[in-house]
């Protein structure tokens, strides 16, 4: 990380027709197809899905006090107060013209959005450093830096796209997904310090700060000192005056979780966790970090003599944070969030020195892979509303028992594009398109956006109907009336916002609640596991017990108050 010069051998080796742009309209049709599938025509999600919502909802309609959250009485997990906020207002400014859960769901959209973009504009500025740049050609006709910076961030927001770990995670409306956008933003400050002054100050104190009020300040603080390192090891001027940014940055950071902890809020949350093996730890972060971590590994390798050179070491050290942070939580792959941006931008930087033998063997993967699992999608959806093949039919049948098929002819037109549009990539990449730097993360990008778009068209009803409670509230609207009131002691807050967003009712799921009922409160429920026996509270009578689908699902017993 000292001052950037060519002093040195890079293992890039890069032409000037290997700097081919992609297409912006192609960029920006991979972000849609990623970003926007799951945003509409669907419930909240159990579980931490609609439990963050319900925290939201709460807000919006004053249920809850905005400095204090709370489903029925039972507060958020975690996550801080920001991201409520951010939810909660959604829902309120545009309340009634939209449905709250997709007003909840429409910031968290455009923070999807904003990580990718973050991620692009780091990799461009750790690519247009001096000690980044490729090799000389002895005849002429390498690659123009600011050409080469572009194609690495094109290279970079791909395989960002193609990572399995952010496919569902990043479409969830949880605090998890700010504080990612907070972790991108932190990078994106260091990256962009000696060139965009301004913009890399504001960005560091807003992503720590945005850090410490979303639930992770020790992110946040782990994040500073990989700051302070790199500031303090560069040479570079402009990193040297950077770093009091971002000393100032951890001191407001520091300030507003202790604030929050002071408050009994969500703030300080320094518990680690060391009941995790090292088994499960292992292939989590394989197929979670699938394909960036085994191509960061590349770079880490190719790139071995510029280890301390600033486009190397911060994407290296950021990741190195989210990997400490899941692994002192016991192997919580919410944690592992954060590594997936600095580990894309480390996947880029393996692309220049990265084997023809190997980019074949990636493409070729993918275009089997995806291919299968999207005629299986499709297969599935033939059976649902045709009944063959009948094996098939039958399996969707007992995994979604009593799920009535209807055709949407505007999800069929997607799913129709996004197939379309897969072969024709397909087509595109084993034709003689072979230059372009970015070539090798096309074809996974675009199978994983595919899949997301074929899930969210063609099997979303399904989906919907396992993963929502819905079905399980109407099965509680045959004993219990619509706006009666409700005690849950030991609901969870998923199950809690179930209940007051599908069923209208009031409830009350604090421990204890049905030994001094509120007056006129008159329902129990209990959730229950899958193969307990309904437990007959004093002074309650047993009415039922629904469960969400099949006998071994979650399931809920219904009691009335005797006499």
């Amino acid at each position: 990380m000292q001052q950037e010069h060519k002093a040195f051998v890079t293992p890039a080796l890069v032409t000037e027709k290997a700097v081919r742009r992609l297409p912006r309209w192609a960029l920006w049709a991979f972000c849609a197809a990623y970003v926007l599938p799951g945003l509409f025509g669907r419930d909240p999600w159990k579980n931490a899905d609609i439990a963050s919502f319900g925290q939201m909802w709460s807000l919006a309609l004053g249920q809850a006090s905005w400095w204090a959250p709370h489903v029925g009485g039972v507060s958020p997990a975690g996550g801080g107060i920001l991201p409520y906020w951010l939810g909660g207002g959604f829902i309120a400014a545009f309340s009634p013209l939209m449905d709250p859960a997709l007003a909840a769901r429409v910031p968290f959209a455009l923070l999807l959005g904003a990580v990718l973009a973050l991620t692009w504009y780091t990799t461009y500025h750790l690519a247009r450093t001096d000690a980044a740049q490729p090799l000389p050609l002895a005849f002429g006709g390498e690659a123009p830096a600011a050409d080469y910076a572009r194609a690495l961030a094109d290279g970079a927001l791909l395989a960002l796209v193609a990572t399995l770990g952010l496919l569902q995670l990043g479409h969830e409306t949880t605090p998890e997904l700010l504080q990612l956008t907070g972790s991108a933003l932190f990078m994106y400050g260091l990256a962009a310090a000696p060139t965009r002054t301004l913009k890399a100050r504001l960005a560091t104190v807003g992503s720590v700060a945005l850090l410490a009020t979303s639930g992770s300040p020790s992110v946040a603080m782990m994040l500073t000192g990989v700051g302070l390192l790199v500031c303090w090891q560069s040479q570079d001027e402009h990193l040297g005056r950077h770093r009091w940014w971002v000393a100032g940055a951890g001191v407001l950071g520091a300030g507003l979780a202790t604030t929050l902890t002071l408050a009994n809020l969500s703030g300080w949350n320094w518990g680690v966790t060391d009941d995790a093996d090292v088994g499960p730890l292992l292939k989590l972060l394989i197929w979670f970090t699938w394909p960036t971590l085994p191509l960061a590994t590349i770079t880490v390798w190719k790139w071995r003599r510029q280890l301390l050179r600033r486009h190397i070491a911060v994407p290296v050290c950021s990741a190195l944070v989210g990997i400490l942070v899941c692994l002192g939580m016991g192997g919580n792959d919410r944690a592992l969030l954060h590594s997936l941006p600095p580990l894309a931008v480390l996947a880029a930087f393996a692309l220049p020195a990265l084997k023809r033998g190997l980019s074949g063997a990636i493409d070729w993967f993918s275009v089997f892979f995806f291919t299968i699992v999207a005629l299986v999608i499709w297969v599935v959806y033939a059976a649902m509303h045709t009944g063959w093949p009948a094996k098939t039919a039958a399996n969707v049948a007992k995994l979604v028992p009593g799920y009535t098929a209807e055709v949407s002819w505007v999800s069929l037109g997607f799913a129709v594009l996004g197939t379309v549009a897969w072969l024709a990539l397909v087509r595109w990449r084993t034709a003689r398109h072979r230059a372009a730097l970015w070539k090798s993360l096309v074809l996974p990008a675009g199978g994983v956006a595919l899949l997301w778009l074929l899930l969210m068209s063609l099997l979303l009803q399904p989906l919907d109907q396992a993963r929502s409670y819905r079905l399980l509230m109407d099965r509680v609207a045959a004993h219990v009336r619509p706006g009666q009131c409700v005690l849950a002691p030991n609901a969870s807050a998923g199950l809690l916002t179930a209940l007051e967003y599908f069923g209208n009712h009031t409830v009350y799921g604090q421990t204890g609640v049905e030994r001094y009922p509120p007056a006129g409160c008159t329902v129990l429920m209990l959730s229950l596991t899958s193969h307990q026996m309904e437990p007959v509270p004093p002074g309650w009578t047993f009415i039922s017990r629904e469960r969400q689908r099949t006998q071994n699902s979650e399931s809920v017993a219904i009691y009335r108050r005797g006499p």
